[in-house]
């Protein structure tokens, strides 16, 4: 009884070993298994290798049989092309042999001389599978090409053999001699020979051309076919592509809208130059993904005629941006607002001052009297010159709504203004336009602020005593007073009378009349009220008005009595 205790106690201590052993036996296996199928493989490989390299030696070996007989230039190269192939081939499959039965990858044992970098070569090992896209496309077009070159060689050399041998037979029929004789047999077959191979070479490139030329569709259907052939096959990838870059824009708009959530004054109209740093390097970071993503997706699918075609896009966009850097760079220099043209400050452009309110790609400049804005590309700064704004500083002569007055005459309100043009209409409707050049050339008076109307008025000589005191202030409270009544009275700003000049026959008295632009409508009007007031005033008063005295001088007959004494 106690040894079956003891055997019990002894198999529960050694049942976790024994668990864990039958554990580790089951995982081993399917290893091991694993490892037994691999060999197999890998036996199989090798001995498709073995037999690979058996018939390639069988094949060198019968071109070697085949070069030593034949005897022609053309076979001979031919037959050596074919035997450098296929020693190619056995030394490629004696490397993958020894690559695969020590299961590693011995090039690095082998003393190979390694070959310079050759940016040339890279290049154009990139640009590989697009050239042989097109060539493929073009490959009829070519190949018609060169049977029509081949006919015209063979064409042009058919006369002259022709030619040969009817000089070398008429050599025939006079010759006496048999060593002429035979060189001349001899002659005759060889140029014989190559009429009979140039008339058969031109009789199949010919046939070849028609063949050609017959299954030749239009271009359109051509056009049709290769498209639909290249987006058969490349549809999907260039959707892969697209919805890429869709996908690089609308996680660069949510970047750009957490930034200007989440940074201090990225919002702010004249940003400092950090924060330009900051959408710069934003920007050029989604230009680059916008780039690269179709590049990406191209590589993942293996799709190397998309490939080197975007690379051959890129190399294009690289060359023609190579004779502009200069001036990205003084666009990027506009950008971070550090360059000649910069926020807040003051430009001309097209004759009118403007302001600039925000450089960006595009960049928009206002002028705030006339309320103009326009949006201009920033390449267009590149070349401008800006200088800060100083106090008081005029920006157009008006505005919508303003009474000017033009050194043509014409006085009207400004109805629109725009960057090509004004419009302005007088009392009555009339409406005139002008262009901005124009308008700016003839000074416009702006009236609706406040204007000054000067009147004169000439009294007699008769009044010369008072013409300097009692009749100016007289003159001037009937003015005041005259229009004060007919409603003026906040409209004037002041009304003063002076002594102007002494004319040739009167003397000249000045109404000077200060206005609020209110009235800057009735402009004519006031002028003659003024007159008015100042003709009432003097009839009032009894002071004349003279009218101008000319001298009327009549040329008299020397023989006449007219004028001579009794």
């Amino acid at each position: 009884m106690k040894k079956v205790k003891i055997l019990a106690i002894i198999l529960i201590l050694l049942l976790p070993a024994i668990l864990s052993a039958e554990k580790n036996s089951a995982a081993s296996s399917p290893a091991k298994t694993q490892k037994e199928a691999f060999t197999t493989e890998t036996l199989s490989t090798l001995l498709t290798y073995v037999e690979l390299q058996d018939q390639l030696r069988r094949e060198i070996k019968a071109l070697k049989k085949q070069l030593k007989k034949v005897s022609s230039d053309t076979e001979k190269a031919d037959i050596k092309a074919q035997l450098e192939k296929a020693q190619e081939k056995l030394k490629g499959t004696t490397t993958n042999l020894e690559n695969i039965a020590a299961d590693t990858d011995l090039s690095l044992l082998r003393v190979n001389k390694t070959e310079p970098f050759n940016l040339q070569k890279e290049l154009f090992s990139l640009l590989e599978p697009a050239l042989k896209e097109m060539k493929h496309a073009t490959s009829d077009v070519r190949q018609k090409s060169q049977l029509r070159d081949k006919i015209t060689y063979f064409e042009q050399r058919e006369p002259i053999a022709k030619e040969a041998l009817k000089n070398i037979a008429a050599l025939n029929r006079v010759n006496k001699n048999k060593k002429i004789a035979q060189a001349l047999k001899k002659m005759n077959r060889n140029w014989s020979k190559q009429l009979v191979f140039i008339q058969s070479e031109l009789q199949a490139k010919r046939l070849q051309l028609n063949k050609l030329e017959a299954q030749e569709s239009s271009f359109v259907d051509k056009s049709e076919s290769f498209f639909k052939d290249f987006f058969q096959r490349r549809g999907w990838t260039l959707i892969q592509a697209l919805l890429a870059i869709i996908a690089v824009l609308v996680v660069s708009r949510l970047v750009h809208a957490i930034i200007m959530r989440t940074i201090k004054g990225y919002r702010a109209e004249h940003r400092g130059v950090q924060l330009r740093v900051i959408d710069l390097l934003h920007r050029f970071i989604t230009f680059l993904l916008v780039i690269l993503s179709p590049m990406i997706i191209f590589y993942l699918e293996e799709d190397w005629v998309l490939f080197s075609l975007g690379i051959l896009f890129l190399i294009g966009v690289a060359w023609t941006l190579r004779q502009a850097i200069p001036r990205y760079w003084g666009q990027l220099e506009l950008f971070l607002n550090v360059g000649p043209v910069r926020e807040g400050e003051r430009l001309m452009l097209d004759g009118i001052p403007w302001r600039v309110k925000h450089i960006n790609m595009y960049s928009i400049l206002e002028n705030p009297v006339a309320e103009l804005s326009q949006r201009v590309d920033i390449d267009d700064l590149v070349d401008m010159r800006s200088r800060p704004v100083t106090l008081h500083e005029p920006w157009f002569p008006c505005k919508k709504g303003d009474w000017v007055h033009l050194k043509d005459g014409v006085r009207g309100k400004i109805i629109g203004i725009s960057i090509e043009m004004i419009q302005l209409i007088q009392r009555g409707g009339a409406v005139y336009t002008y262009t901005m050049g124009d308008f700016l050339s003839l000074s416009p008076k702006n009236l609706s602020k406040s204007f000054r109307i000067k009147e004169s008025i000439g009294i007699s000589y008769a009044l010369q005593k008072e013409s300097t005191s009692s009749i100016i202030e007289i003159l001037q409270k009937s003015i005041n007073k005259r229009a004060v009544d007919e409603g003026y009275k906040d409209s004037i700003q002041n009304i003063r009378v002076e002594f102007q000049a002494a004319g040739e026959s009167s003397l000249d008295l000045v109404v000077i009349a200060d206005f609020k632009g209110s009235v800057a409508d009735i402009y004519t009007r006031l002028r003659r009220a003024i007159q008015r007031w100042c003709v009432d005033t003097c009839t009032e008063n009894g002071w004349e008005i003279p009218f101008p005295q000319r001298d009327i001088h009549v040329q008299q007959d020397p023989h006449s009595n007219v004028g001579e004494a009794p």
